[in-house]
C-alpha cells in the first residue's frame, strides 16, 4: 500500500468530507469538478489515474494513455456534475476500453467523438461487434484474455476479468437476444508502477476474492443486486487489505432513488479495514499509483 498514514474510520470520514457532500436530495456527490486539459495526456514519470465521473477512468502510465467507460457528455439522465474533460480536449489516446453495453459505460457519443484521437478500442466480443456495426473499429476479447496497449510510456497489459451482470435477460425491452456473462467484463491492468483492477459492474463472484493483491481497486460499491452490493464491496475490499480503493459509480447521476448510482464513500470507510485506503477524488483530480 502506498505509504498511507493510518486512520481511524472517523478520521477517514473527516478526510473524505473535503471532497464529498450530501446534497439536498440526500445523495452523496463530489463537491465540484476539477477541469482537466490536454496536458493530462502528456508523458510523465509515474502512473496517474483520474476519475471522470460515473464509471469513467483515465489512466496515464508514463505517457501510455487509456480510458475505461468514459461518458463525457450526452448521458440520457440528468447528472450532478460536468465532465472534467471533453473529447475535443483529448489530442491522443492509445486505447479506449469498454466493460459492457449499458449506456452509462458504453457512450456511443463519447466513443465516436474520440475516433479522431484514439488508436484502439477494446471490449468483450459482443460489445466490439456492436462497435463495428457503428463504424468503430472495436477489438473483441474473451474473458481471461490478455492484450497489450503500446504508447509513449511503453506497454500496459490488460486482462479481462469475469463478472455477472446480465440483468437484461429479465427485461422485455432487451429480449431480442440472450445476454451472456461473457458479454461483460472487468479489467486487470499491469502498469510500470503497479496493478490496477476494475472488477466492473457485477455481483460478487468467488473468483473476485481470489485475485492477486492489486495496488489499486476501482470500486463500484453500489448496493444493488446486479452490482456488488454494499456488503459485497466490504468483503472484496477486506480481501485485499493493502489495496487502495478508488470509489467509482457514485454521486454523479441525479437519481436519488436508484441504488446503482448512490454509494457514499464515507460509509464505505466506516466498514472496511484500513479505512485510509478509501479514496474519493474529485472528478478530474489525479491519484498517483
Amino acid at each position: 500500500m502506498a505509504n498511507l498514514t493510518p486512520q481511524t474510520a472517523d478520521e477517514a470520514v473527516a478526510r473524505l468530507d473535503a471532497t464529498v457532500v450530501t446534497n439536498s436530495r440526500g445523495q452523496a456527490a463530489p463537491r465540484h469538478t476539477l477541469p482537466m486539459g490536454a496536458d493530462a495526456l502528456d508523458p510523465r514519470s509515474d502512473t496517474a489515474i483520474w476519475w471522470l465521473g460515473g464509471a469513467g477512468i483515465l489512466v496515464n502510465a508514463h505517457g501510455t494513455t487509456l480510458m475505461i467507460d468514459p461518458v463525457l457528455g450526452g448521458f440520457d439522465m440528468p447528472v450532478l456534475f460536468e465532465a472534467p474533460i471533453t473529447p475535443e480536449d483529448v489530442p491522443e489516446l492509445d486505447a479506449l476500453l469498454i466493460t459492457h453495453i449499458d449506456n452509462d459505460h458504453f457512450s456511443r457519443l463519447t466513443t465516436k467523438a474520440l475516433l479522431g484521437s484514439c488508436r484502439s478500442y477494446h471490449a468483450p466480443a459482443y460489445v466490439a461487434e456492436v462497435m463495428r456495426g457503428e463504424g468503430i473499429d472495436g477489438t473483441g476479447h474473451a474473458i481471461d484474455e490478455t492484450f497489450t496497449i503500446e504508447g509513449a510510456g511503453g506497454t500496459v497489459s490488460a486482462r479481462l476479468t469475469p463478472v455477472w451482470h446480465n440483468w437484461q435477460n429479465g427485461s422485455k425491452k432487451w429480449a431480442y437476444r440472450e445476454w451472456k456473462r461473457e458479454d461483460y467484463c472487468g479489467f486487470w491492468l499491469d502498469t510500470p508502477d503497479g496493478t490496477i483492477w476494475l472488477p466492473g459492474d457485477s455481483k460478487l463472484l468467488p473468483e473476485h476474492l481470489e485475485m492477486p493483491q492489486p495496488d489499486l481497486i476501482l470500486l463500484d460499491f453500489s448496493d444493488n443486486e446486479w452490482h456488488i452490493t454494499f456488503e459485497g464491496a466490504v468483503r472484496l475490499a477486506n480481501a485485499y487489505p493493502e489495496a487502495r480503493l478508488l470509489c467509482i459509480h457514485w454521486g454523479t447521476v441525479d437519481a436519488p432513488d436508484w441504488t446503482t448510482f448512490n454509494g457514499d464513500p464515507r460509509e464505505l470507510a466506516r466498514h472496511v479495514v484500513n479505512p485510509e485506503r478509501v479514496l474519493a477524488p474529485l472528478p478530474g483530480e489525479p491519484v498517483v499509483l
